[in-house]
């Protein structure tokens, strides 16, 4: 009699069965919910605000469109969207209750509640139909899921047909001598900042972990083109730390 091989996948740089990822992510974002967005702030210098609004600027939200933002958290990607897009609605859709809770705590929040929903929602098996709609995006979100080729099926689901994907995450740079430079940063300086302001080191050690585990820009394009995307570009932002994918469902 044989024995089913438990799949395993990564938790940073450790090796975890598949079905355990998922919760211990949910547990990272649990313990730095309320202090999420500072910490963005301070890890990126404020630099993260302007990938997303180079986001934006690429994106170029339309009035009327239907936005899904997964992984949206506390609602950044979300907030940008609905300023430049009259008319258009957004679903915030997250994991982690407690990230949804804090975003609604913001002002823009208040401000945009009639064209806001915010949905708990894992992105291998979003909550909702097929064909719904005009754009996915995710930020900073898909590293952290245990599947990725699955999450992009459902975002091409999920999505109308002349819809479009955006993915904003960390990536790494096609230089040697200054991607170890960013290493020293992000492994020596980052862990010590989380435990400092979130008190919690180990939650940004797995951040900082699973960036390098991130496949190359190359690599996750071809990803996205498995999936059903067409027309699948990516930029480079601030010499490859971060870069921003689009694709297009024909």
């Amino acid at each position: 009699m044989t024995t089913e091989q438990t799949r395993t996948t990564h938790f940073g740089f450790q090796t975890v069965d598949e079905d355990a990822k998922a919760g211990m992510v949910h547990g990272v974002f649990s313990r730095v919910a309320s202090k999420y967005d500072i910490m963005n702030d301070l890890m990126s210098m404020g630099i993260h605000r302007i990938w997303k609004d180079a986001m934006m600027d690429w994106l170029a939200p339309r009035p009327g469109q239907k936005l899904l933002d997964v992984a949206g958290g506390t609602g950044d990607v979300a907030f940008r969207f609905l300023g430049r897009a009259p008319g258009a609605t957004a679903t915030v859709c997250d994991m982690t209750e407690s990230m949804l809770i804090e975003g609604q705590k913001r002002a823009e929040a208040e401000d945009m509640a009639e064209r806001l929903s915010w949905v708990v929602g894992d992105a291998m098996e979003l909550p909702f139909e097929d064909n719904t709609f005009d754009v996915y995006t995710i930020s900073f979100g898909i590293r952290n899921v245990t599947r990725i080729p699955d999450a992009l099926r459902e975002a091409y689901r999920v999505l109308r047909p002349g819809g479009r994907i955006m993915v904003l995450e960390f990536s790494q740079i096609p230089n040697d001598m200054l991607q170890a430079v960013y290493d020293a940063y992000s492994f020596n300086v980052i862990p010590v900042m989380g435990q400092i302001v979130a008190n919690d080191r180990d939650s940004y050690q797995y951040l900082v972990e699973s960036i390098r585990k991130f496949p190359t820009q190359e690599i996750f394009a071809s990803m996205i083109r498995e999936a059903g995307f067409e027309h699948v570009k990516y930029r480079n932002l601030t010499m490859g730390i971060a870069a921003l994918h689009s694709g297009w469902k024909i």
